[in-house]
Order: structure tokens, then sequence, then C-alpha cells
């Protein structure tokens, strides 16, 4: 009976585990009020430009990890093309403050710390790095490309100022995602590694909403 009860046992694949266990802040970062007016259309064009900014470090930090990170076997098969926001981030940027963009960036001090936190944990941890490429890639293949639809029809762009947004290499997003869950799941970590991965999703996590919080503190104070 219990070699049938537990051959029974459901087996939870990864992916559904750190997306069952960051749920609840996953909910709480775009709940942040920051976020919430600029879905509502209740923020400004300058919002939307300090958001872009911090993108633009974020990504920085994430992408600008990713050569050396092809010759780690945990990493590589994550790594597409398909995903690179880097360029569209710069060029959103360039379209929205001008030339001069780099000299005009005013990041908050949670984005200096998520930036530094990605930057150290691809140094010496590949599995923290996916923990953070998981965050921001699956993020922008779900509510991100509901959000470049809102923030088009608020400022009234088509294609410059929301390239970030769009994947024009990605055909099928529901697929690419469905395949990346599945990498996830073949990975070949160990039950306590699996807890770390977790952690440092939801601290991704947490470096958002702090973000947001740290956005709407600022707007306040102009």
């Amino acid at each position: 009976m219990t070699t049938s009860a537990s051959a029974s046992a459901e087996v939870i694949p990864f992916s559904r585990l750190v997306r069952e266990r960051s749920a609840a802040s996953h909910r709480g970062s775009e709940g942040a009020t920051f976020m919430g007016d600029l879905l509502k259309g209740e923020a400004s064009r300058d919002d939307y430009v300090a958001l872009v900014s911090q993108h633009w470090a974020i990504y920085d930090a994430l992408e600008g990890a990713e050569p050396a990170m092809r010759d780690e076997p945990l990493v590589a098969p994550f790594l597409s093309p398909a995903l690179t926001r880097l360029p569209a981030l710069e060029t959103d940027l360039q379209f929205l403050i001008g030339d001069d963009w780099r000299e005009s960036l005013s990041l908050v001090p949670a984005t200096v710390e998520y930036a530094a936190r990605i930057r150290e944990v691809a140094a010496d941890w590949p599995a923290g790095y996916i923990a953070h490429h998981y965050t921001r890639y699956l993020g922008d293949l779900s509510g991100g490309l509901h959000i470049g639809r809102l923030i088009a029809r608020q400022f009234g762009f088509e294609t410059n100022g929301i390239g970030f947004y769009l994947f024009d290499l990605i055909a099928d997003p529901a697929a690419f995602k469905d395949a990346y869950r599945a990498q996830l799941d073949a990975a070949q970590w160990s039950p306590g590694e699996q807890e770390l991965v977790v952690d440092e999703v939801l601290r991704a996590y947490d470096y958002n909403t702090r973000i947001f919080e740290q956005l709407g503190e600022r707007r306040i104070a102009a």
C-alpha cells in the first residue's frame, strides 16, 4: 500500500513549483501604486520614461553577463537572441529622451542594488542567474506584452518608445514560455538548490516592488 501511494503521489515540476511559490510576490509587485497608476492611465510620460530608465540598468546587468554565461552548460540552453532587450531599450530611450539619454538616466537605489545582485550571481552562481533570467523574461512575455499595448494606447506610440515590449523574433510567446519551463524542469538541481533558486526569484520580485515604491515616492516628492 505504501508503494502504491508513493507511486500515485504527484510529482510537481519545478517550473510549476517556482510559479506557485512566487505568485503572491508577483501580485504584490504588480499591485504597487506606481505601476497601478501607469496601467490605469494615471501616470505621466515622465513616469514612463523613469520606468524605462530602470529597465535599461537591469537589462544592462542581465545581458552584459550573457557572453560569460554561454560557457555555462546549465545556463546556455536558456539563452536566446530572441529575448534580447537592451538594444530595444536604448532605442526607446533615444526616442523618449534624445541622444543624450545616458546622461539623463536617474536610477532609484533599488535599481542599483538589483543590477548589482544580478552581476554578483552571474559571477559565481549560474543557477542564481537563471532565477533572474526567468523572472524578467517570462514576465516580459506574459504581462509585459499587455503593458506594452496599454502604454502605446496611452501615449499614442506605435513602435517607437515601446520596442522593449515587442518580441519580433518570437511568433508564439505561449509556446516559447512552455519550452522555457520545460528547460527549467530538466535542470539537474538538487532539492536544496531548487529552494535557493526559488528564494532568488522571490528576491527579484522584492527588488521590483521596491523599485516601483521608490519611483512612486520620487514622483510624490517632485
